[in-house]
């Protein structure tokens, strides 16, 4: 099976069956997964070089504007999208299958969890999964410890706050935080420049 294949499938938000061919590639795109972020995080690596792996990791050129301090965790990789100047602080976990796209100027907090998959409820299908993606607008800022849950869309200009869990969707140049997070305020105009 093909790369393009499975994005499109989980692009379409069908779900991913428990020992079928698709989730078969999906395992096997993990294996690779893991074995890049190993590079990434036991060994000090140069600002270029940690571009290059995460390049290697998303299948896609990142801007040498990208910044990011390990250690860095995936189990997927290539379903992710960084715009430029994006920094990813250490210790976060992207759960990718679902896609993620960040957009230009995003900062992301330590630890930041961002999931796209959801399991079955029946006990029977709680092997399967069903993806659907994040998406992060441009100039956002997760603080730390900052959890979103599949689906959600975050619109440009947010803050969510340290600790939150995001399990709907934000509104441009708002303020969230809690849990479940709820808006905290709207920014003001001089704070949306």
């Amino acid at each position: 099976m093909y790369l393009e294949k499975f994005l499109a499938h989980v692009q379409a938000q069908k779900p991913i069956v428990f020992n079928s061919e698709m989730h078969h590639f999906m395992v096997a795109i993990s294996d690779e997964a893991r074995r890049i972020t190993a590079k990434l995080n036991n060994a000090y690596r140069t600002p270029a070089e940690i571009t290059a792996l995460m390049s290697e990791l998303t299948g896609r050129k990142l801007d040498q504007s990208f910044a990011m301090f390990p250690p860095f965790y995936t189990d997927f990789g290539k379903n992710i999208v960084i715009g430029k100047d994006v920094f990813i602080n250490s210790g976060c976990r992207f759960q990718d299958q679902g896609g993620i796209v960040i957009g230009d100027g995003t900062f992301i907090g330590h630890n930041a969890v961002l999931a796209t998959l959801n399991h079955g409820i029946a006990i029977k299908e709680r092997r399967d999964t069903y993806p659907q993606p994040i998406q992060i607008g441009q100039n956002v800022w997760l603080g730390a410890n900052v959890t979103i849950t599949p689906g959600v869309t975050i619109g440009d200009g947010a803050i969510i706050a340290a600790g939150a869990v995001v399990n709907r969707d934000v509104a441009a140049y708002t303020i969230v935080g809690g849990v479940p997070a709820k808006l905290l305020r709207e920014l003001t105009s001089a704070e949306k420049e």
